[in-house]
């Protein structure tokens, strides 16, 4: 599967602006935890990763007034359009509701990665700039833990980084600095 028509898929799925850069912001996120693991010793395919963290959400738009299928009617769309079972169930089990184990590191990653690409994004927009580039991984954890700062990025979920070997710092730091190379296309 290329990165192209994931991409093109999303676009005929997924209508709003800001939601698509979410999937871009993750999409990131993901290469670049791959490459930090594959630093370490492991061989993972990265374009996969990206491209797991870009559909991650393909199927928001047709389940916004039913969140109890979301992951699931977006597992279907890319089961039906030939997307790898790795990137299937990742997708899958990216939403807690469905309880679904988190069986690999690459589903560790996309459940990790979805909320903390939302909490880095709350932080630059409270920075006097409202830019990615003003704010730095120790700003970022301090928001961490605020509790009631971006209540929608589940910490739990975030804290789930430790199971792929990263401290919360260094998490923060890797999704800050994927972030941060895009931070055009993001609009921050």
């Amino acid at each position: 599967m290329n990165r192209d028509f994931a991409y093109g898929l999303l676009l005929q799925y997924v209508s709003n602006k800001n939601l698509i850069k979410h999937c871009l912001a993750v999409e990131a996120i993901m290469g670049q935890v791959a490459h930090s693991l594959n630093l370490q010793g492991a061989d993972y395919d990265k374009s996969e990763w990206m491209i797991a963290g870009l559909v991650h959400d393909i199927d928001y738009d047709l389940t916004a007034h039913s969140p109890q299928q979301h992951s699931l009617k977006g597992a279907q769309i890319l089961l039906d359009e030939g997307f790898s079972q790795d990137i299937v169930y990742a997708v899958e089990a990216h939403n807690q509701m469905h309880g679904k184990p988190l069986n690999t590191d690459m589903d560790i990653a996309l459940y990790a990665s979805d909320p903390l690409s939302g909490l880095i994004v709350a932080s630059a927009l409270i920075s006097p700039e409202k830019k990615l580039k003003s704010i730095d991984s120790q700003f970022v954890l301090n928001r961490f833990g605020e509790k009631s700062f971006a209540k929608g990025a589940n910490r739990s979920q975030i804290r789930e980084c430790f199971q792929l070997g990263f401290t919360l710092e260094q998490f923060i730091e890797i999704g800050l600095a994927a972030m941060q190379d895009i931070d055009k296309t993001l609009g921050l």
